[in-house]
């Protein structure tokens, strides 16, 4: 059986308000800092897990390192866990982008397969390269423990292929900040989800 702990970044400026970060290479914020530190307590609690990929943006690189420094093990960048491109609408808010293009804005709120972001990538581009993200740990790490992480609309896609359903049941899946899914392959091919978008771990950070 190999399991994979997907999980997201810590905060970063630009999450509230919504904008559309993409591949904006934003630092994490204090409190990204911390949600980084409790996920990888509770990940080393857990699991032994034997390496973690990351996207290349520093968010998750950072995040991921905490993860792989108190777990004694490597972190390494895959280019397939990279963020969504947005093209034109990159760092923009989500207000501003409803305003001034509102069918594209609601197409991409009602029906996320059918969108392509101007100058940038569809949701069927994120598919392909998290696949290639998948594939890598399913045959560099069978019968493992690996940590991926990754961002909101990545960890979206991975899932929604380990889950067997349509892009188009995209919004129905949250993934909040430093927030961890398990996932287990099994030698058949099954998939067993453990838990989705959990963030447990980070209660005592909320009650600061």
């Amino acid at each position: 059986m190999t399991r994979i702990l997907l999980t997201r970044h810590g905060h970063v400026d630009g999450i509230h308000p919504a904008r559309f970060r993409g591949r904006a290479d934003l630092p994490l914020t204090d409190r990204g800092l911390a949600q980084a530190d409790a996920l990888a307590a509770r990940i080393r609690a857990r699991w032994k897990p034997v390496a973690v990929y990351t996207s290349s943006l520093q968010r998750c690189v950072v995040t991921g390192a905490r993860v792989a420094k108190v777990c004694g093990i490597p972190s390494s960048v895959h280019e397939g866990m990279g963020d969504i491109d947005y093209g034109a609408w990159q760092m923009r808010t989500h207000d501003e982008v409803g305003k001034e293009a509102p069918d594209a804005y609601r197409l991409w709120r009602r029906a996320p397969h059918l969108m392509r972001f101007p100058g940038g990538e569809s949701l069927q581009d994120v598919v392909a390269r998290t696949a290639n993200a998948l594939r890598l740990v399913l045959d560099r790490h069978s019968g493992e423990t690996v940590v991926l992480v990754g961002h909101d609309s990545v960890n979206r896609a991975l899932l929604l292929q380990l889950l067997d359903q349509p892009l188009s049941a995209y919004w129905k899946l949250a993934q909040d900040p430093c927030s961890l899914n398990e996932v287990e392959i099994l030698a058949d091919g099954d998939v067993r989800v453990g838990f989705i978008n959990d963030t447990s771990h980070l209660d005592q950070l909320d009650r600061r």
